[in-house]
């Protein structure tokens, strides 16, 4: 258990919460808080197996600052399964798409609580932070219907949730993109709906000035060339829908 500070300028601080939930069945997941002007924003704070760790360590970083907000980027329950203690031990509010607003409460939310859990229009939306306009940004169908990054104008960062997601190595930075896509591959071909997804994101990311892509799982892409190479790679990548002919087969008896 150790954290990774991705920035910090002495004002605005984007610190990586890792290995909470290392070891076991349970898929690895990164956490990510963001903190400027006293207030903070936990990014997926995950499920019941990490809630306590990763909830201890948000206060200890946040130190005098408050937690305003809680980003939900999908309905996944290694994303939002811990969200009724989150919400229970702290006065943040929480956002998730619109379309998950009334399914998620089936993870257990007291319905005392419902009224800090906000919805975010298809279109996405900003929140201030201190001072600050973090940009919410519509990544639908990568892989959720409802689904949404988060981007950071301080740090240039772009939290990316499941979209570019890797699983099994040990690293935390992309040194070598195509070595690293044995890691990306499988996970993006099968989760990903479709190249057309693909590059409507792509074409919206390039408007941005980004210096890392920070997905939910594994490791990061960092430095303009390798950001630019993983949007290029998304650009022309097939997956979901585009292979979905050599699935559709009845089961070899």
């Amino acid at each position: 258990m150790s954290n990774t500070i991705f920035y910090d300028d002495g004002e605005h601080q984007n610190v990586l919460l890792e290995d909470f939930g290392s070891g076991g069945m349970a898929v690895q997941a990164n956490q990510h808080l963001i903190i400027h002007g006293g207030e903070g924003i936990i990014l997926d704070p995950g499920g019941h197996k990490v809630y306590s760790k990763a909830l201890s360590e948000t206060y200890s970083l946040l130190g005098s600052s408050k937690l305003r907000y809680i980003f939900f980027s999908h309905q996944d329950p290694d994303i939002v399964a811990a969200m009724n203690g989150w919400l229970m031990t702290t006065d943040a509010d929480a956002y998730i798409s619109k379309l998950w607003v009334r399914f998620v409460p089936h993870f257990g939310l007291d319905h005392i609580l419902g009224e800090r859990l906000k919805p975010i229009p298809d279109e996405g939306m900003f929140l201030e932070l201190g001072g600050i306009r973090l940009m919410i940004l519509p990544a639908h169908f990568l892989h959720s219907t409802g689904n949404f990054q988060l981007y950071d104008p301080v740090s240039k960062i772009l939290y990316s949730g499941d979209l570019g997601a890797s699983l099994g190595m040990d690293y935390l930075q992309v040194s070598n993109f195509d070595d690293h896509l044995q890691y990306m591959e499988g996970f993006h071909k099968r989760y990903m709906a479709s190249n057309i997804a693909l590059k409507a994101w792509a074409n919206m990311v390039r408007n941005l000035e980004i210096e890392m892509i920070a997905p939910q799982h594994g490791a990061c892409f960092k430095g303009e060339h390798m950001v630019n190479q993983f949007i290029d790679w998304c650009d022309n990548f097939k997956c979901g829908i585009d292979l979905i002919a050599g699935i559709y087969k009845i089961p070899a008896t």
